[in-house]
């Protein structure tokens, strides 16, 4: 693996408007960027299982949303040190409004080519946007600052962009129901150049950016920590999507009977609930648990490959369906919630403030990874297992993850 040569500490942390400022420009940001792709995919899901195709086709429709996530978490860390975080959360947003665009055609001409495609500009622009928003987190903060605010400000901003991830889904549904899928990605796209203009306008211009510029062989984090952490990301966002993304809406759809409000406002529910329990993670943990947040993470993976095995059980069992998935699934969710913010808070503790946007970037890397795989394993396993199979596979992801997460240390 390449060496990781130093750069120098001339990350640019303070601007005329002040961090405050800054860090509030960032967030709102992110948060509109976040409500537009939550929407985006409740709509692609149920416009085109409406459609009829298949869970594995749906899924399909979103493996370069996935993969060139990869690609751009890795590049844009590198890209976001070089050009300064400013140019790249807004080349994100243009992005978006691009892939929007592409999908207001006719459905006749809206091909799985052509909407893969358009999912795949708009995975590039998820996660420049995430990955600027997270890198400048470390440098709204000084390094002199008690690393217990670190932990709530990452978890605020994670937090927060899940519940309005949330409301994505929800308003994605309710947009499919008053209107065509082209007019409302219209309606998004319209919303998101508001904002883009905003952000050109206001966001300072040297935020983030690295004088000393880094070589592209640094892409490579050399960190044991983030290296851990990164494949410990990988199998816990596997496990989530491999029956949450495309399994479950499917399967309350089509097995159930729920209608598109039905399953976008419960998606929402559990996401918006998902982001509260993120971004109260810092005040739910022990006072015990401040400085030992690997032991924490460790112990609350365990805990959650039990519960989509339990899950599991469940579903073969007497017990009421619909009851099973509810409880079950907020469950989960509010376990995982307060393991994923952990884990966000440890890759911004363990990065370097002078490669902030390279170590995050590689961190994402590994977590868009995980996401691809639990969307593909999603379609294939519903398709020829069912739901439970997913859940099985879910369970087993978890504990791999777990056994990861052993080995992280208290400080990079």
């Amino acid at each position: 693996m390449p060496t990781n040569a130093p750069v120098a500490p001339s990350v640019v942390s303070q601007n005329k408007n002040g961090s405050m400022a800054q860090y509030a420009l960032v967030t709102a940001n992110y948060w509109a960027f976040t409500v537009t792709d939550g929407a985006l995919r409740m709509l692609v899901i149920l416009h085109f299982a409406a459609q009829g195709l298949s869970p594995l086709n749906i899924a399909l429709l979103f493996v370069f949303y996935e993969l060139f996530g990869v690609f751009t978490n890795l590049l844009g860390g590198y890209l976001g040190a070089r050009l300064g975080l400013n140019k790249i959360m807004n080349i994100g947003l243009l992005l978006q409004i691009c892939a929007l665009s592409a999908l207001m055609l006719p459905n006749d001409m809206l091909s799985m080519v052509w909407v893969m495609a358009a999912q795949a500009l708009s995975g590039v622009a998820k996660d420049l946007n995430k990955m600027s928003a997270k890198s400048a987190i470390k440098i709204l903060i000084s390094p002199e600052q008690h690393q217990q605010r670190l932990f709530r400000w990452v978890a605020l901003l994670t937090g927060s962009k899940n519940a309005l991830k949330g409301l994505g889904f929800f308003i994605g549904a309710i947009l499919l129901n008053l209107t065509s899928f082209q007019t409302a990605v219209g309606i998004m796209a319209g919303a998101l150049l508001l904002v883009g203009i905003n952000s050109w306008l206001h966001l300072a211009k040297e935020l983030g950016k690295s004088k000393a510029k880094p070589k592209f062989s640094q892409i490579f984090s050399v960190s044991a920590a983030i290296n851990r952490l990164s494949i410990a990301r990988l199998f816990l966002f596997a496990a989530r999507d491999v029956w949450f993304v495309i399994a479950l809406p499917v399967y309350l759809s089509s097995q159930l009977g729920w209608d598109h409000y039905q399953v976008g406002s419960f998606m929402a529910l559990w996401i918006i609930a998902y982001g509260i329990i993120q971004t109260l993670a810092p005040y739910i943990r022990s006072k015990k648990a401040i400085g030992r947040e690997n032991i924490s993470t460790c112990r609350y993976t365990f805990f959650l490959a039990l519960i989509p095995l339990t899950i599991a059980f469940a579903l073969q069992s007497v017990v009421s369906i619909e009851l099973t998935i509810i409880i079950g699934l907020f469950g989960f969710g509010a376990v995982f919630a307060i393991n994923s913010s952990l884990h966000s808070y440890l890759i911004v503790h363990y990065a370097t403030s002078d490669n902030v946007s390279l170590d995050i970037g590689f961190y994402y890397m590994s977590n868009a990874m995980g996401r691809l795989l639990g969307t593909l394993l999603s379609g294939y396993l519903f398709t020829q297992y069912g739901l439970v199979s997913c859940l099985l596979v879910s369970g087993a992801l978890i504990f791999i993850s777990a056994i990861i997460t052993l080995r992280l240390p208290a400080k990079s």
